[in-house]
């Protein structure tokens, strides 16, 4: 069932079961490229959670028995249904989350592929034996650690639950994933994927609700064994706070700040379009997005004016929209923030090359922005802009770069422009950043980790480390009989 927006009528999924809530409390879902409501999202509650918590627990039971085989089957065929849905997800995730049609829809094929890695993963997730004493066996042995608690932002309404999803469930645990009120379709669109799978009752839960009261719910209940969370480092260290009293482990991807260097012997143009191209993706609320620019002073003219001319060609409106290539923000907050960072930039001293304001048309829509002059102590060059701006800032020595990258408490994303071999070198030795990329400005990848360290976060997703968070290291030492 749609509403007339094209809209899906969103629920939770609890113990096999697509519900309402016991309350009927909703909260509306809002298209940002029209401030409109299109729809509504269930809220869960105690009673709910409790509900969800204990299928999570019987479902757990059930999944850590299927042979792995028939786990990999299920999970491929959930992919499979996720790539025939992926143009009807994608235009879900537009309508609520606002970003071009081309990106969501893009966003909902590549989560296919990262479900069919974790799948074929975890049947690798060997053991081992260890040579010892005669009459005695030691081995090591992987096991699923249990239920587990996820929680996911909106900037990706499919790749954030599907990180989490794919990594649980190709691991062997249940999973009670709360996605976001502000993209709840899209979430409820990749559940039904694994449900028309055949994926068993209780292993996955989907929940909604005021994010207080389902993260100390779902994080304090002695079912949960693992909390898995994507968003900002203050609610992220406020998570894992909750997790430790418990002595539950938590896996946390948080925000970041991304430096880019462009070293003297990089190519200026072709390093401003790359950049140009990951600022403005998703208009900027990516954690990896580049932020911080810290362009070689002989090269900063040229940078800054391909740069200029790169975000005055981003055609920006209505993702759904022919031509777009830039949605609005996601929220009324979001838009807050970046005004109130280009204000204070611009008062400190800075120069806005191009956009720098709010556009005048419904929606939550500010121009892509390239600002110069920008002082070290404006809170752009601080705080994670979440958003289309782009301050540029000139260097003279390298290691000075480095240092002013890797002085901020984050430590995500870095990303250089080099043509020395030496120098990319020297730049991956001294970025303090867990995703690094040289000469491009490159996303995550389904074959490779990504995660950061500082207060940017612990863990690992994407790649063979992906699994490591859900598994539990047992050691077994076996005395023969004789």
């Amino acid at each position: 069932m749609t509403t007339d927006h094209g809209y899906p009528a969103v629920r939770m999924y609890i113990a096999g079961e697509w519900v309402q809530g016991g309350t009927g409390r909703t909260a509306p879902v809002v298209n940002p490229a029209t401030e409109k409501p299109v729809g509504d999202v269930p809220l869960a509650t105690a009673d709910d959670l409790d509900r969800a918590l204990a299928s999570s627990a019987e479902g757990f039971k059930v999944w850590r028995a299927t042979p792995v085989a028939r786990r990999t089957e299920i999970l491929h065929a959930a992919a499979d249904l996720l790539e025939e849905r992926a143009a009807d997800i994608g235009r879900i995730s537009t309508l609520e989350q606002g970003k071009p049609l081309r990106e969501s829809t893009g966003e909902a094929r590549r989560v296919s592929g990262t479900l069919r890695w974790h799948a074929d993963d975890a049947r690798r997730a060997y053991g081992r034996i260890i040579p010892s004493e005669p009459g005695t066996l030691l081995s090591v042995r992987r096991e699923p650690i249990g239920p587990v608690a996820a929680f996911v932002p909106w900037n990706f309404p499919a790749g954030g639950p599907m990180r989490k999803i794919s990594s649980a469930l190709a691991s062997g645990c249940s999973i009670v994933i709360k996605a976001s009120e502000e993209t709840p379709g899209t979430a409820a669109a990749l559940v039904a994927c694994f449900v028309d799978a055949g994926l068993p009752a209780g292993v996955i839960n989907l929940v909604f609700g005021e994010p207080a009261e389902v993260s100390a719910h779902l994080i304090g209940s002695p079912v949960t064994r693992l909390i898995a969370f994507t968003g900002s480092v203050p609610v992220g260290k406020l998570l894992a706070g909750e997790a430790g009293k418990v002595m539950k482990p938590s896996l946390m991807e948080l925000g970041g700040h991304a430096p880019v260097i462009v070293c003297a012997d990089a190519d200026p143009v072709k390093a401003a379009r790359r950049a140009a191209q990951a600022k403005f993706a998703n208009a900027g609320q990516v954690c990896t997005s580049p932020s911080r620019f810290l362009v070689h002073e002989s090269l900063i003219e040229a940078f800054t004016a391909e740069f200029v001319k790169a975000a005055e060609a981003v055609v920006v409106g209505d993702g759904l929209a022919d031509g777009t290539t830039m949605g609005p923000l996601a929220n009324e907050r979001r838009l807050e923030s970046v005004e109130r960072l280009t204000a204070d930039a611009v008062r400190r001293g800075a120069t806005v090359r191009t956009g720098g304001e709010r556009l005048d048309r419904p929606g939550y829509f500010f121009a892509p922005t390239v600002l110069t002059d920008v002082p070290a102590d404006a809170e752009l060059m601080s705080e994670e802009p979440f958003g289309p701006l782009a301050p540029i800032v000139p260097f003279t020595d390298l290691d000075e770069a480095l240092a002013v990258a890797n002085s901020l408490p984050y430590g995500l994303a870095a990303y250089g422009f080099t043509e020395s071999a030496a120098t990319a070198e020297r730049l991956v030795e001294g970025f303090e950043a867990g995703i690094l990329s040289i000469n491009h400005c490159g996303g995550s990848v389904h074959e490779a980790p990504s995660g950061g360290f500082k207060d940017s976060g612990y863990g690992r997703e994407g790649g063979p480390e992906a699994l490591d968070a859900y598994l539990v290291t047992k050691r077994v030492s076996h005395l023969l009989a004789g």
